[in-house]
């Protein structure tokens, strides 16, 4: 049976916020899981914390900060508003935020301990050699740790393919502009007839998750591939 119309936008509003929520938070979880790994600093421990926040407190909670935090009088929002005439709430951005902070401790979780398992001492081999801090960690140290990246990066994605707490709570449920995959589900459930209905979203759900592991796993098989040949 074919998808409707209303079932194709929220597959393609799904594919872009997660691929927005991934792609904007990678440098941040690359330079943070490297920190972690590599640095010991005042307030380590709070940021481990605070890191891992959006995994214990129920997403609507995490929805509701962000909604307090990035609305129109919110601490940051309002700024937003009166400076940049940028308006997050209720729109794609805000789900693509949402997702970005949910998914972004397994992200970091992952590249860190990748990091973890890179030898300092080749870092400091390079170093000698006259690469300087940033040389040696886009030389050495990011080239070995890539399979942690990009499973941090294939996790980030396919969680943020099924966040919705947090982004019911900051985005809404607006057809064609907000709805989700998951937030269509939900509609669907509590329509009559919607469990049937919503099995075809459910199995594309499976599909794209899947998709996307597959993808990691064929891109990581073909770097090392080349890292062979060289």
């Amino acid at each position: 049976m074919g998808l409707t119309a209303e079932e194709w936008s929220a597959i393609r509003l799904s594919l872009l916020v997660a691929a927005t929520a991934t792609a904007a938070s990678l440098p941040f979880g690359i330079g943070l899981g490297y920190l972690l790994a590599r640095r010991q600093f005042v307030g380590k421990g709070l940021v481990e914390t605070a890191l891992s926040l959006p995994l214990v407190l129920p997403p609507v909670v995490t929805g509701y900060l962000l909604l307090v935090t990035f609305g129109r009088k919110g601490f940051i929002g309002q700024y937003l508003d009166a400076w940049l005439g940028l308006h997050l709430v209720f729109t794609w951005k805000a789900a693509a935020l949402a997702s970005a902070v949910m998914a972004f401790p397994l992200m970091v979780r992952a590249i860190r301990v990748a990091f973890a398992e890179v030898d300092v001492r080749l870092e400091q081999a390079a170093r000698t050699l006259g690469a300087g801090p940033f040389d040696a960690f886009w030389s050495v140290s990011l080239p070995l740790a890539r399979r942690g990246v990009i499973a941090g990066a294939v996790l980030a994605f396919a969680r943020s393919i099924g966040e919705f707490g947090a982004t019911i709570m900051v985005a809404g449920n607006i057809p064609d502009e907000t709805q989700t995959i998951p937030v269509y589900i939900y509609t669907l459930i509590n329509s009559p007839g919607g469990v049937e209905e919503s099995s075809r979203l459910v199995i594309v759900s499976v599909i794209i998750a899947a998709a996307a592991l597959i993808m990691a796993e064929y891109l990581d098989r073909r770097s090392l591939g080349r890292r062979a040949t060289v």
